[in-house]
């Protein structure tokens, strides 16, 4: 039996109820999104430059002759660690041996004329007293005698000398370190005077660097320095080798030149490191990372934090008033390790979003909680879609 006319207007009325009901119903909301934040805080931040440089030894001594003879002996191994005073080269000694003899001789010769002299001028004054002989004939042997001691003392100078020279044979290390190749070998004449050196030694250990800065970055960093806000830095330094490797120990800033070198436009500023493995070399490549001033009261955002509008300018988003996220234009120049230094548009306490940003829109409602949080639940569903992103 078919449906009667009357039922089918009544369900059909029914249906339509139903339909204009559901209709009627609004749509939820969707939760708001959860952002995790960041407290700003100041802090004092060293700032760190990092420089060219090239490593210089210590101490550096050119090994020279100083008298002129036959080298008889080479007494060191080369590239070998020496000690000040050691004995490197022997050069012959057989005539300043003599000369030394020479001296010694003409030394006792004059002491014999001296005591001479002194006795006649002795026995000269009474009788030149007594006008037994001539007060002229007196002046002459005192004088004699002078001229005597004056010879005694010459001759003992030059037998000094000689022992000088007869030590010169000897030729020791002036300083202790590690010698280099001998330029010289047995058999060789050698000169006081000669231009070249015999060898040379080089103090490896500490050892320096020598850092260059543009003077141009030099005058911004002391007009830096008597603005507000900045301090000198520690003078430690660390070095970056030339395969890209750190070097174990730092070092410590010794001084900065006193003038800018004109063929580049530099100013040099030397460091010294330990270096008891001998791992660093004179002449080496390395790149210096040095700290000289210390910006106070500075403002760290991690770099998820920050991010670029189409021009290029920095911005962050704030935790508003009301629970409303706020975007912000701030400076943000350099990085300091993994966050941006802001130094100006943020102030101790801003709460920074760090965490969630996909999700927010400025002006937008969120859900703020400290950044690092487990995520929680929105309030009015479980399990709802909003959380951190």
């Amino acid at each position: 039996m078919g449906i009667p006319q009357a039922s089918r207007r009544i369900m059909l009325a029914i249906t339509l109820c139903g339909a204009l009901s559901a209709c009627s119903k609004e749509k939820p909301k969707p939760p708001a999104p959860e952002a995790g934040f960041v407290v700003m805080k100041t802090e004092s931040v060293p700032l760190f430059v990092e420089l060219a440089g090239r490593t210089a030894a210590y101490e550096m001594s050119e090994v020279r002759p100083q008298v002129t003879g036959i080298v008889k002996a080479r007494l060191f191994r080369e590239g070998s660690i020496v000690r000040a005073g050691e004995t490197l080269y022997q050069i012959d000694p057989s005539l300043y041996r003599a000369a030394l003899n020479q001296a010694a001789a003409n030394l006792d010769n004059a002491r014999a004329q001296r005591e001479a002299a002194a006795s006649r001028a002795a026995r000269f004054k009474p009788l030149a007293e007594m006008e037994a002989v001539s007060k002229q004939d007196y002046t002459d042997a005192a004088a004699t005698a002078r001229q005597a001691s004056a010879a005694v003392a010459q001759n003992a100078a030059q037998l000094e000398t000689a022992r000088i020279n007869l030590r010169f044979t000897r030729v020791p290390a002036p300083i202790s370190g590690r010698i280099g190749r001998s330029l010289v070998t047995t058999g060789a004449l050698v000169s006081a005077t000669q231009a070249d050196p015999m060898t040379t030694i080089q103090r490896l250990d500490p050892i320096y660097v020598d850092i260059q800065q543009s003077s141009a970055d030099l005058l911004a960093l002391r007009r830096h320095l008597t603005g507000s806000g900045a301090a000198p830095s520690s003078a430690a330094v660390r070095l970056k080798l030339e395969d890209g490797s750190e070097y174990g120990a730092p070092g410590q800033l010794q001084f900065s030149e006193a003038m800018v070198d004109p063929a580049t436009g530099t100013v040099t500023l030397r460091a010294r490191f330990p270096n008891p493995q001998g791992i660093l070399l004179p002449g080496m490549y390395v790149r210096a990372s040095l700290s000289q001033i210390t910006q106070r009261d500075a403002i760290l955002v991690p770099q998820a934090g920050v991010s670029r509008n189409p021009k290029g300018d920095a911005t962050v988003m704030l935790v508003g008033k009301g629970d409303k996220a706020v975007l912000r234009e701030v400076t943000a120049d350099r990085t300091v390790g993994d966050k941006w230094l802001v130094t100006a548009g943020l102030k101790p306490g801003d709460k920074v979003i760090v965490e969630g940003l996909g999700r927010i829109k400025p002006d937008q409602p969120i859900r703020p909680v400290a950044a690092g949080s487990p995520p929680k639940p929105p309030q009015g569903g479980k399990g709802a879609p909003g959380g951190r992103g």
